[in-house]
């Protein structure tokens, strides 16, 4: 009953001891983002996604098998010609919208040749409204997650070269893809994504990242991001963080206090970065 008691308690005291103090802090970088999604603080930041009129241009719902002996979802936007250049797209607490669909087919577009790959980690739920994202975030299993991804990889040509991008809670599962992708991984951005706590699983990265961070993010604060930088140096690896006067969210286009100018920088950069890493032209 007192580790009931406690649990409860982190929960609702606040975000750092959340992200210090709980169970699900302690496994991962994903889980310590589910716990974010009872903040109400952090609920009313992310106002509904406007109507977006979009339609899609090359991209196309696939599915795949999983370890677990299920299926996952994924929005292909596959090169037109042959490639082993592969970049995972990971969604915000909506889910696989129309705005990260299109998001991957300019991606996709921008890159050249490259297979993109924007994966449903909702298992075909969309939220529309906070209640309903809070409830699919908080609700996400993390190893349902983990084996949507590496379903998804498995499905690939074994000589993939793979890179990452998310953002918020798919700036997390940027990192986790990463992770799993192993010696395959060649490139990884995490927009605002809560940093991974664990130093033994960042010992384990075998690429390096690119973070974007908002100076004014209320909820993933300068102090963590700092920690998460000088674990991933301490293991040997490159980190560049990018750090922006901006809020959590900056680059959402559906977010009112969306930046135009730090988001388009922060997509130069990337762009930059994929195109180093994966070797394209």
């Amino acid at each position: 009953m007192k580790k009931i008691i406690l649990s409860l308690f982190v929960v609702f005291t606040g975000l750092n001891n959340v992200f210090a103090q709980s169970c699900c802090a302690k496994k991962s970088n994903c889980d310590g983002m589910v716990a974010l999604a009872s903040n109400k603080d952090f609920q009313d930041a992310h106002l509904a996604p406007e109507p977006l009129d979009y339609k899609e241009d090359k991209g196309k719902m696939i599915t795949f098998n999983t370890p677990d002996g299920k299926t996952g979802n994924a929005f292909a936007v596959l090169s037109g010609k042959p490639t082993t250049k592969v970049l995972l797209v990971f969604h915000e607490w909506w889910g696989l919208n129309d705005y990260v669909k299109r998001e991957a087919e300019k991606l996709q577009k921008d890159l050249g040749n490259v297979n993109v790959y924007a994966i449903d980690l909702y298992d075909g739920k969309v939220a529309s409204i906070q209640d309903s994202a809070a409830k699919y975030m908080q609700g996400m299993n993390p190893e349902r997650a983990a084996t949507i991804v590496k379903g998804l990889i498995s499905s690939l040509d074994k000589k993939a070269e793979i890179a990452t991008i998310g953002w918020c809670m798919g700036g997390s599962w940027s990192f986790q893809a990463a992770l799993i992708a192993g010696l395959q991984a060649k490139a990884c951005v995490m927009y605002y994504g809560f940093p991974e706590t664990d130093v033994e699983k960042i010992k384990t990265l075998k690429t390096d990242i690119l973070y974007f961070q908002g100076l004014q993010d209320a909820f993933i604060s300068k102090e963590t991001v700092d920690k998460f930088e000088a674990s991933v140096k301490g293991a040997g690896k490159r980190i560049i963080v990018k750090k922006y006067e901006a809020t959590h969210a900056f680059a959402n286009p559906s977010n009112p206090k969306f930046n135009n100018e730090a988001s388009a920088d922060a997509y130069r950069l990337s762009l930059a970065y994929f195109k180093k890493g994966l070797s394209l032209k």
